[in-house]
């Protein structure tokens, strides 16, 4: 599933967004405290990755109304999805009459409580004249049958003929109406049987379609309800992120295994758990090789894992080229990252890199780490429950990182990440100017709150970001044209023709020849 479009109502400083479109990145430019954080705060709602909860009136519903006003009912999340072509095949066979649906939709309000559509969904509709033509030629059968019955079965065969003819009359509930039409159609098979008449193949058939078609719609309801919780299973899991955690270049392995046992993990344990999880390390079996005094496997993993790392920060952090090692001190893992390029390598701990760095490699193992472990079969929604991808919502990503490295994650967030991404920033570097069809600006206003425009619209301020990175763009494009251009004439230009070389000097008086006496 892939969310198409979403809108926010009635969450702090939203009444209401408007619809906002969404692309494989999408980019949220705004002024300070425009509401961009409550845009993805409210989205994340949907479906967090701790499970859904209620919303708080006092703290969550726009300040400026009163509290009488909400209710649990009262929306806050839509969202649309487009569906891939094993998803519709699934929805399909759960429930027929959606064969024709592409796009589903999911929303809350401040309960927690969720609502799932089918868009397009085909209505339930009978072809009133074609079952009146069936029941006109299937009563007067069963009757003339029961002239040719014992008189004991006669009479029953007759009732069951008139109460058929009854329940087949068409009702506006078609739920209600299939019942008393399955129940009928069955009775009236059952009686034919006891009294041991039959219908003509002609006649058998069309009782048979007139029940097929009243069972269809009496299970409709339930399979209706089975589609709608599959898309609530289907959905990806939000993942909201404002501040990235620290990741300590030196972690205390048993101390670990200790409260994670407990399940009482700081922040940075649980940091450290990812990172292993990213380099291919189980701390357990670290802790196992310890005991047993097998310290040379020990070092053979964790230079594995090393090189593991220090393959994917190589490709991530363009700055320059990097080295990661873990390095093993009895019950303590070391994170040591070095610069191979250097005239003098030196290896210090993560802890002492730059700010900017230790975000960029705590963010590279967060969410790796929480979105990589997706399986083929998950992410193709091919079982019911099973763990789908994450959205990834990310509130000024790469403060911390130089203008450089900020375009590099932007590429990174194109290119490694198969997750969709919404984001907010501040930063022309971050913005997409090669997919301006991505960009969207959030606006506040007084008496509107925030407002979203898909088309990048707004006061000097809010475009100011955009602004900045389109003229970047040019500007860039015309040093990369006229470089070109300079290469290209010096290609072209005619080379110089060699001049000679100058020849030996010659005296101006030969002297005479010397001829020697015989």
């Amino acid at each position: 599933m892939r969310l198409a479009s979403f809108q926010i109502t009635n969450f702090r400083s939203i009444n209401d967004s408007g619809l906002i479109h969404s692309s494989q990145i999408t980019a949220i430019l705004g002024r300070n405290d425009s509401g961009k954080s409550n845009l993805l705060r409210a989205l994340h709602s949907l479906n967090p990755t701790e499970g859904l909860a209620e919303l708080s009136p006092i703290k969550d519903f726009p300040r400026h109304r009163r509290l009488d006003e909400c209710t649990g009912d009262t929306p806050v999340v839509f969202t649309r999805w487009a569906l891939d072509e094993a998803e519709q095949a699934v929805l399909a066979e759960m429930l027929p009459r959606a064969a024709g649906v592409r796009h589903v939709t999911a929303s809350r309000g401040y309960a927690a409580v969720r609502q799932a559509g089918l868009e397009g969904l085909a209505a339930l509709s009978l072809d009133v004249s074609d079952i009146k033509a069936k029941v006109r030629k299937i009563v007067p059968a069963v009757k003339a049958a029961a002239e040719k019955v014992a008189e004991e079965a006669k009479a029953l065969l007759e009732q069951e003929a008139d109460t058929f003819d009854a329940a087949m009359i068409m009702s506006p509930d078609y739920i209600r109406w299939s019942a008393g039409a399955v129940q009928a159609a069955q009775a009236l098979r059952k009686a034919l049987a006891v009294a041991g008449a039959e219908l003509s193949d002609k006649q058998e058939q069309m009782l048979g379609e007139l029940e097929d078609m009243a069972l269809a719609i009496a299970n409709d309801a339930p399979a209706l309800a089975r589609a709608q919780a599959w898309v609530l299973q289907q959905l990806p899991r939000f993942v909201y992120v404002d501040e990235y955690p620290a990741l300590p270049g030196r972690q205390n392995i048993a101390e670990y295994l200790g409260r994670e046992g407990w399940g009482q993990r700081t922040p940075a344990q649980r940091s450290f758990g990812k990172l292993c999880k990213v380099a291919g390390l189980d701390p357990r079996q670290l802790q196992a090789l310890l005991e047993k005094n097998d310290l040379a496997t020990r070092n053979q993993l964790v230079n594995r894992a090393g090189a593991v790392v220090t393959a994917q920060i190589r490709r991530l952090w363009k700055d320059r080229p990097l080295k990661v090692r873990f390095n093993l001190d009895g019950q303590h893992l070391d994170t040591l990252v070095s610069d191979p390029d250097d005239a003098y390598e030196v290896e210090v701990n993560l802890d002492e890199r730059s700010r900017g760095f230790q975000w960029f490699f705590a963010f590279y193992i967060a969410f790796f780490a929480d979105t990589r472990a997706d399986t083929k079969a998950d992410r193709q929604g091919g079982t019911q429950g099973a763990v789908q991808a994450a959205v990834l919502l990310l509130d000024e990503p790469g403060l911390h990182l130089h203008a450089h490295s900020q375009a590099d994650l932007l590429a990174h967030f194109e290119n490694d990440f198969g997750n969709q991404i919404l984001y907010t920033t501040h930063s022309p570097f971050m913005v997409p100017t090669h997919r301006l069809d991505a960009v969207r600006t959030a606006c506040m206003t007084e008496a509107g709150g925030t407002t979203v425009s898909n088309t990048a619209e707004g006061d000097a301020r809010t475009l100011y970001p955009l602004t900045v990175a389109l003229a970047l763009s040019r500007l860039a494009a015309d040093n990369t044209a006229s470089a070109a251009a300079a290469a290209a004439a010096a290609a072209a230009a005619p080379v110089p023709a060699r001049a000679p070389a100058p020849a030996a000097p010659v005296p101006a008086t030969a002297p005479a020849a010397v001829v020697e006496p015989a």
